[in-house]
């Protein structure tokens, strides 16, 4: 899914263009979640208020998710070409562009779940250890149990930076709904492409947001 198939209409092109966004963010988000899950539970652990305190590998944790969630996107996409090459043997393409979407969306998801986690109410958790529950039962049983909506709420917003992060991989050959606004919208002049991949985006957004505020009210 690398590139746009040449095609004579626009909605093939459009369709085909709104396909890779879906992939990009798809995977993106799917990797993201996985790999961000882990460092939210570490800092949640070791906060001054966790299971298992322990300053210096929070701070440290807590510096490394800063620091990579202050980078721009667009300046992210650029440096991490040579690792996207390592990783996928291109640097550009759809495929390609799901690797920074995938790095610039761990540390924002990961400080969401641990906001989400550690706003688990306290007497919930002290009722536990009063049944002698252990640290790992508390983490699963109470702390991600009673997080769940909150980190789905999280979910939803990541998935709704990854659109608009997805249409930035596009200016630089990632494909999907921003290549084409760029492409026949920008440099050729077609001010049809441009209001077409806007209204699309914010219906694709919108129709995210709805869901998760159903499953949230669901949920909680």
């Amino acid at each position: 899914m690398g590139g746009i198939v040449s095609t004579t209409g626009m909605e093939d092109i459009i369709i085909n263009a709104l396909m890779q966004t879906l992939y990009m963010v798809f995977w993106s988000t799917l990797f993201s979640v996985i790999l961000g899950f882990l460092p939210a539970i570490v800092l949640t652990l070791t906060a001054p208020d966790g299971l298992r305190p322990n300053r210096m590998i929070y701070e440290v944790l807590s510096f490394i998710v800063n620091v990579f969630r202050s980078f721009p996107f667009i300046i992210l996409l650029v440096i991490l070409i040579p690792f996207t090459r390592m990783v996928v043997g291109k640097a550009i393409g759809t495929t390609a562009a799901i690797v920074p979407l995938t790095i610039s969306a761990i540390p924002f998801i990961a400080r969401i779940f641990e906001t989400s986690l550690r706003e688990t109410n306290p007497g919930v958790i002290e009722a536990a250890r009063s049944f002698g529950a252990s640290n790992f039962q508390i983490m699963i049983h109470v702390y991600i149990k009673e997080s769940i909506p909150r980190m789905l709420n999280g979910v939803v917003l990541l998935i709704i930076s990854l659109v608009g992060y997805s249409a930035m991989a596009g200016t630089v050959g990632g494909g999907g709904i921003g290549d084409i606004a760029i492409r026949f919208g920008y440099q050729q002049y077609k001010t049809d492409y441009l209001v077409i991949c806007s209204i699309i985006l914010i219906i694709f957004v919108q129709l995210i947001q709805m869901l998760g505020n159903h499953l949230y009210k669901k949920m909680s």
